[in-house]
Protein backbone atom coordinates (compact mmCIF):
# COMPACT_ATOMS: atom_id res chain seq x y z
CA UNK A 1 0.00 0.00 0.00
CA UNK A 2 1.31 3.60 -1.19
CA UNK A 3 2.07 6.03 1.86
CA UNK A 4 0.35 8.80 2.30
CA UNK A 5 2.95 11.05 0.92
CA UNK A 6 2.71 9.35 -2.27
CA UNK A 7 -1.33 9.34 -2.84
CA UNK A 8 -0.87 13.04 -2.09
CA UNK A 9 1.38 13.65 -4.37
CA UNK A 10 -0.71 11.79 -7.03
CA UNK A 11 -3.27 14.02 -6.04
CA UNK A 12 -1.69 17.14 -6.42
CA UNK A 13 -0.96 15.99 -9.74
CA UNK A 14 -3.82 14.87 -10.75
CA UNK A 15 -5.68 18.01 -9.97
CA UNK A 16 -2.80 20.36 -11.82
CA UNK A 17 -3.52 18.27 -15.05
CA UNK A 18 -7.29 18.97 -14.82
CA UNK A 19 -6.17 22.49 -14.37
CA UNK A 20 -4.64 22.69 -17.41
CA UNK A 21 -7.22 20.53 -19.50
CA UNK A 22 -9.44 22.96 -18.08
CA UNK A 23 -7.69 25.80 -19.08
CA UNK A 24 -6.59 24.95 -22.34
CA UNK A 25 -7.95 25.71 -25.97
CA UNK A 26 -6.86 21.94 -27.22
CA UNK A 27 -5.54 19.11 -26.68
CA UNK A 28 -4.19 15.80 -28.43
CA UNK A 29 -3.10 11.98 -26.49
CA UNK A 30 0.03 10.63 -28.42
CA UNK A 31 1.37 6.86 -27.82
CA UNK A 32 5.24 7.97 -28.11
CA UNK A 33 6.91 4.54 -27.84
CA UNK A 34 9.54 4.76 -29.65
CA UNK A 35 10.93 7.81 -30.18
CA UNK A 36 14.56 8.45 -29.24
CA UNK A 37 15.84 11.42 -27.26
CA UNK A 38 17.03 13.64 -30.01
CA UNK A 39 14.03 13.40 -31.60
CA UNK A 40 11.87 13.92 -28.19
CA UNK A 41 13.74 17.05 -27.57
CA UNK A 42 13.19 18.46 -30.57
CA UNK A 43 9.70 17.46 -30.75
CA UNK A 44 9.39 19.47 -26.90
CA UNK A 45 11.39 22.64 -28.38
CA UNK A 46 9.30 22.93 -31.22
CA UNK A 47 5.80 22.52 -28.82
CA UNK A 48 7.57 24.71 -26.23
CA UNK A 49 7.91 27.32 -28.72
CA UNK A 50 4.31 27.15 -29.83
CA UNK A 51 3.49 27.91 -26.26
CA UNK A 52 2.34 23.88 -26.00
CA UNK A 53 2.59 21.89 -22.80
CA UNK A 54 3.95 18.43 -23.35
CA UNK A 55 4.42 15.96 -20.49
CA UNK A 56 4.23 12.14 -20.06
CA UNK A 57 1.68 10.91 -17.65
CA UNK A 58 0.33 7.45 -15.99
CA UNK A 59 -2.95 6.42 -17.50
CA UNK A 60 -4.08 6.14 -14.54
CA UNK A 61 -3.84 10.09 -13.79
CA UNK A 62 -4.63 11.09 -17.23
CA UNK A 63 -8.02 8.96 -17.00
CA UNK A 64 -9.00 10.95 -13.26
CA UNK A 65 -7.95 14.51 -14.67
CA UNK A 66 -10.17 14.01 -18.09
CA UNK A 67 -12.93 12.60 -15.59
CA UNK A 68 -12.64 15.93 -13.35
CA UNK A 69 -12.32 17.68 -16.78
CA UNK A 70 -15.19 16.54 -18.34
CA UNK A 71 -13.66 14.52 -20.78
CA UNK A 72 -14.83 11.47 -19.90
CA UNK A 73 -14.71 10.01 -23.59
CA UNK A 74 -10.51 9.90 -23.57
CA UNK A 75 -10.55 7.18 -21.42
CA UNK A 76 -11.08 5.07 -24.27
CA UNK A 77 -7.86 5.46 -25.61
CA UNK A 78 -5.62 5.26 -22.67
CA UNK A 79 -3.61 2.05 -22.96
CA UNK A 80 0.45 1.89 -23.48
CA UNK A 81 2.21 4.62 -23.20
CA UNK A 82 0.68 8.36 -22.82
CA UNK A 83 1.78 11.85 -23.31
CA UNK A 84 0.04 14.52 -23.36
CA UNK A 85 0.35 18.00 -25.84
CA UNK A 86 -2.00 20.83 -24.12
CA UNK A 87 -2.72 24.01 -25.95
CA UNK A 88 -3.82 27.06 -23.79
CA UNK A 89 -4.23 29.22 -26.48
CA UNK A 90 -3.94 28.22 -30.35
CA UNK A 91 -6.48 25.46 -30.81
CA UNK A 92 -4.89 23.96 -33.69
CA UNK A 93 -1.37 24.06 -32.83
CA UNK A 94 -0.72 20.70 -30.39
CA UNK A 95 -2.48 19.19 -33.41
CA UNK A 96 -0.08 20.40 -36.15
CA UNK A 97 3.43 19.94 -34.58
CA UNK A 98 2.21 16.14 -32.99
CA UNK A 99 0.85 15.20 -36.30
CA UNK A 100 3.65 16.36 -38.71
CA UNK A 101 5.92 14.50 -36.01
CA UNK A 102 3.86 11.62 -36.43
CA UNK A 103 4.09 11.34 -40.45
CA UNK A 104 7.91 12.13 -40.80
CA UNK A 105 8.51 10.03 -37.75
CA UNK A 106 9.35 5.96 -38.85
CA UNK A 107 8.71 4.84 -34.99
CA UNK A 108 5.44 4.11 -33.99
CA UNK A 109 4.62 7.57 -32.72
CA UNK A 110 0.81 7.58 -33.12
CA UNK A 111 -1.83 10.43 -32.01
CA UNK A 112 -4.70 8.67 -30.11
CA UNK A 113 -7.08 10.97 -29.39
CA UNK A 114 -7.78 14.88 -28.68
CA UNK A 115 -10.01 17.54 -27.62
CA UNK A 116 -10.97 21.21 -28.81
CA UNK A 117 -13.48 23.11 -26.26
CA UNK A 118 -14.27 20.53 -24.52
CA UNK A 119 -15.42 18.19 -27.21
CA UNK A 120 -13.44 14.80 -27.89
CA UNK A 121 -11.97 14.07 -31.18
CA UNK A 122 -11.11 10.69 -32.38
CA UNK A 123 -7.38 10.20 -34.39
CA UNK A 124 -9.33 10.94 -37.76
CA UNK A 125 -10.57 14.19 -36.34
CA UNK A 126 -7.24 15.24 -34.78
CA UNK A 127 -5.73 14.67 -38.42
CA UNK A 128 -8.04 17.17 -39.94
CA UNK A 129 -7.88 19.76 -36.93
CA UNK A 130 -4.17 19.30 -37.58
CA UNK A 131 -4.60 20.04 -41.37
CA UNK A 132 -6.71 23.62 -40.66
CA UNK A 133 -4.95 26.75 -41.19
CA UNK A 134 -3.51 28.49 -37.92
CA UNK A 135 -5.52 31.05 -36.00
CA UNK A 136 -3.23 33.83 -37.30
CA UNK A 137 -3.60 32.39 -41.02
CA UNK A 138 -7.51 32.90 -40.68
CA UNK A 139 -7.35 36.00 -39.12
CA UNK A 140 -5.57 37.35 -42.39
CA UNK A 141 -7.53 35.58 -44.42
CA UNK A 142 -10.96 37.47 -43.06
CA UNK A 143 -9.41 40.40 -42.91
CA UNK A 144 -7.81 40.56 -46.74
CA UNK A 145 -11.38 39.77 -47.36
CA UNK A 146 -12.51 42.41 -45.59
CA UNK A 147 -9.79 44.56 -47.20
CA UNK A 148 -10.74 43.56 -50.89
CA UNK A 149 -13.67 45.47 -51.61
CA UNK A 150 -12.49 48.69 -50.19
CA UNK A 151 -9.12 48.54 -52.32
CA UNK A 152 -11.31 47.68 -55.50
CA UNK A 153 -13.40 51.22 -54.18
CA UNK A 154 -10.11 53.40 -53.95
CA UNK A 155 -9.43 51.69 -57.49
CA UNK A 156 -12.86 52.90 -59.23
CA UNK A 157 -12.29 56.25 -57.79
CA UNK A 158 -8.64 56.55 -58.35
CA UNK A 159 -9.72 55.38 -62.16
CA UNK A 160 -12.13 58.26 -62.18
CA UNK A 161 -9.97 61.02 -61.35
CA UNK A 162 -7.26 59.85 -63.49
CA UNK A 163 -9.61 59.53 -66.31
CA UNK A 164 -10.91 63.06 -65.65
CA UNK A 165 -7.15 64.97 -65.34
CA UNK A 166 -6.23 63.41 -68.88
CA UNK A 167 -9.34 64.74 -70.54
CA UNK A 168 -8.50 68.09 -68.79
CA UNK A 169 -4.88 67.67 -70.37
CA UNK A 170 -6.21 66.65 -73.34
CA UNK A 171 -8.50 69.98 -74.31
CA UNK A 172 -4.94 71.89 -71.95
CA UNK A 173 -3.01 70.91 -75.07
CA UNK A 174 -5.24 71.23 -77.88
CA UNK A 175 -6.47 74.42 -76.56
CA UNK A 176 -3.18 75.24 -76.91
CA UNK A 177 -2.03 74.09 -79.93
Amino acid sequence: MPSEKILQSKKEAVAALTEKMKGSVAGVLVDYKGINVADDTALRRELRQAGVHYAVYKNSMVRFAAKDAGLEDLTKVLEGTTAVAISESDPVAAAKIICKYAEKSKTVFNVKAGYVDGGVLDADEVQSLAKLPSREELVAKALAGFNAPITGFVNVLNGNIRGLVVALNAIAEKQGA
